[in-house]
């Protein structure tokens, strides 16, 4: 689950990372009592949506007035704007962020997340931050520095040494990024967050550290014990068809091509997805109906892929170990005759009650292709949309 910045940053302030003061307004009308709150002559107004390259895309502005902040947030409060991560749809601006601006000395890149390769939490320093770390990445990976900790109470001296390293900051700026570091550490592990971004994390000409921006992404499956950064979630920023799954618990994840596809268990989906793109084809989602999948959860799960307008035929591979091959089938034949299904649909079972789903299957009257075995189905569904 992700989070706007404002959000991130009322989170950082809490564990003891410097920030900027600023508000969130999600009218017009909110600014001139709100902005009694930031003590300056000049603001920055921020877009909030859940993606990047706003600056880049017009959606973070610096104001050299309360005349220019309110004219400039008129012009983007409701806006869609397109960056490089919303697709070309992009993502209406439904509220905006004021802060207080800063001079602006240099700026560095930070984040902290979960490396799953080592198990370990790795910590991605660079003197090169802002609008352009990607670039850095790609030509300059020797300027990003990656510190790798293990879970303990507090980070020792020698790790944060090493984590604020390559900002070559003297001694008291050096110092509060090392608390910096150790404040965005201490948030990740509490909260379950799988990943926090600063960038820029910056040096003001008064010698101060701050976050100016901020990115922080939680563990979905973790939000049970946390139900105030459950409380974070903003559904506008989500897509329509991934709500939908999450009130059935599936892991659903809309994707840009054709094939819908519905498998249980999360290797196995990526399997299918791969063996699609082998044939030449491409998958319009992930959907990991799980292991012990009611009939109505299939359904449900049946019922979302055909929602996407994109959808031209639907793989179904299902082998059965706990999920019963015949509570899948009557679960899909159930969804098909309700929705009345015009694309092709091939379906792949296997394990337990194999026989019974098939005969399901079979007597529905619907027009549903066999398949085999895997590569068998993937030819098959890819053939039936081409």
């Amino acid at each position: 689950m992700n989070i706007h910045e404002h959000q991130a940053k009322e989170l950082l302030k809490q564990f003891g990372a410097n920030v900027s003061k600023g508000v969130v307004v999600f009218s017009l009308n909110e600014i001139d009592e709100k902005i009694k709150q930031i003590n300056s002559k000049k603001y920055v107004l921020k877009a909030q949506i859940h993606a990047g390259g706003r600056g880049k895309a017009g959606g973070v502005k610096l104001c050299s007035s309360l005349d220019e902040l309110k004219d400039r947030a008129k012009n983007l409060l409701n806006k869609v704007l397109v960056t490089h991560q919303t697709g070309s749809e992009g993502r209406q601006v439904k509220r905006l962020y004021i802060e207080e601006a800063s001079d602006i000395e240099k700026e560095f890149y930070l984040s902290c997340l979960v490396d799953r390769a080592s198990s370990k939490i790795a910590f991605i320093s660079s003197l090169e931050g802002g609008m352009d770390i990607e670039e850095v990445a790609k030509h300059s990976p020797d300027k990003i520095v990656t510190t790798r900790v293990g879970l303990v109470k507090k980070l020792s001296d020698e790790n944060l040494e090493k984590i604020v390293l390559p900002f070559k900051l003297s001694s008291k700026p050096k110092e509060q990024a090392k608390i910096t570091a150790q404040s965005i550490y201490d948030l990740l592990v509490q909260k379950d967050a799988s990943l926090i971004e600063i960038n820029p994390l910056i040096l003001t000409k008064e010698g101060e550290v701050k976050c100016l921006d901020a990115k922080i992404s939680f563990d979905d499956n973790s939000l049970f014990r946390h139900p105030d950064i459950k409380a974070l979630r903003d559904l506008n920023e989500e897509d329509p068809m991934e709500i939908e799954a999450s009130k059935y618990d599936l892991a659903y994840i809309k994707l840009d091509g054709s094939i819908g596809c519905m498998v249980n268990g999360a290797g196995l989906a990526m399997a299918t997805m791969d063996i699609i793109k082998f044939y030449g084809s491409e998958p319009a989602n992930f959907l990991d109906v799980g292991g012990g999948a009611s009939k109505e959860k299939v359904s449900a799960a049946f019922k979302i892929i055909l929602s996407d307008k994109n959808v031209k035929g639907i793989l179904i591979n299902i082998f059965g170990g706990i999920m019963r091959c015949d509570v899948l089938a009557q679960g899909v034949v159930d969804a098909a005759k309700e929705i009345e299904l015009k694309i092709p649909l091939v379906v792949r079972l296997a394990g337990t009650n194999v026989d019974k789903g098939n005969k399901i299957l079979k007597d529905s009257g619907l027009k549903i292709i066999s398949a085999s075995n895997l590569g068998d189905a993937a030819k098959k569904v890819v053939e039936a949309t081409s």
